[in-house]
């Protein structure tokens, strides 16, 4: 009994759950369980501290793979030195050439058009402003297309095509024609009918015209219309918008004098008009031409240009012009419209 008493104190000192009901033998187990552990920890702290930390398990593909495990450190790091305020130019070229590999080498834009293009390029200076005289012959030296192409003047306004005053848009006779040949419609009464068709008109029509609208069938290039038969038209201004077909007043294309109109556009009235990048495009003839006809139709064009510069304007009228084949070089020009 004496022993069962030792036990029971000892299990007491150590806190157990243990009564005289319990046997000598469960009292020793259960404080060996305790004592144990105890022992051994303070035998080998060292051993524990020192032991191998287990190794991450990759799998073979995956976010748990080996490449993208060492992806994610390598944004880590990345992220990890932006935040520390090292975005040096040396080293973001570093990674760049790291990741992606040198720039390749890009070639003047020169070198990147064909051989003819290049041939006739030599006789243009890119940093030169010409005369209106001189670039138009070189004009007709520079076109690299085996057709007659058309000579084309761009001029770039400082108007703002928003504002309704300064939304240029009117016509333009040039006097040696443009050099195309050009279809004309006529939508008029069948009174009008036979005056058209001597003035030149390539299709003239009625209710058979309107059928080929219905059909989609488009085979002119400039459509005249009288004033009272312009609701009819109202239908098809879809089809004929986009095309820049719809006969307008400004254009000359809505007439009551239909033969007139005819006339006109057959001897090469144009209308020209402002983009939404405040330039104007028109074309004034054919390389064929020659200078000098192409400078009566471009003289045509600048006064006629002149002549809508808006009041309400502040600044320059124009702030560049330039003259160019179909597909030819740019050849800039002195501004001739002040």
């Amino acid at each position: 009994m004496a022993k069962k008493a030792d036990l029971l104190a000892e299990a007491k000192k150590l806190k157990l759950e243990v009564t005289d009901k319990n046997t000598i033998a469960e009292i020793e187990a259960a404080i060996s369980s305790v004592a144990e552990p105890a022992a051994i920890e303070a035998e080998s702290p060292v051993e524990e501290a020192e032991a191998p930390v287990e190794e991450k398990k990759t799998a073979k593909a995956g976010k748990r793979s080996e490449k993208s495990l060492a992806e994610a450190e390598e944004k880590a790091e990345k992220e990890a030195r932006k935040e520390a305020g090292d975005t040096t130019p040396q080293s973001e070229e570093a990674e760049a050439h790291m990741q992606k590999g040198p720039k390749p080498v890009v070639r003047p834009r020169i070198e990147r058009r064909g051989k003819s293009y290049q041939a006739v390029a030599k006789h243009v200076e890119a940093t030169k402003v010409y005369s209106l005289a001189e670039a138009l012959e070189i004009a007709t030296k520079t076109n690299p297309s085996k057709f007659d192409a058309s000579v084309e003047v761009h001029v770039r306004l400082g108007v703002d095509p928003r504002q309704a005053d300064q939304n240029i848009r009117t016509t333009v006779s040039l006097p040696n024609g443009t050099g195309k040949k050009i279809r004309v419609a006529v939508f008029a009464p069948d009174a009008e009918h036979a005056a058209a068709k001597k003035a030149g008109a390539d299709v003239i029509g009625d209710e058979e015209f309107i059928k080929q609208l219905e059909k989609e069938e488009i085979n002119f290039d400039i459509l005249v219309a009288t004033p009272q038969y312009m609701p009819k038209l109202g239908k098809y201004a879809r089809l004929l918008g986009p095309r820049g077909l719809m006969p307008n007043p400004k254009s000359g294309t809505v007439a009551t004098d239909v033969a007139k109109a005819v006339t006109e556009a057959k001897a090469g009235k144009v209308e020209y008009r402002v983009d939404k990048q405040a330039i104007v495009h028109l074309s004034i003839g054919k390389v064929s031409f020659g200078a000098e006809k192409l400078a009566g139709n471009a003289k045509a064009f600048f006064d006629s240009l002149q002549a809508q510069k808006p009041t309400s304007l502040k600044g320059p009228f124009v702030k560049s012009t330039s003259i160019s084949t179909t597909q030819g070089p740019g050849i800039k020009v002195e501004n001739v419209v002040n």
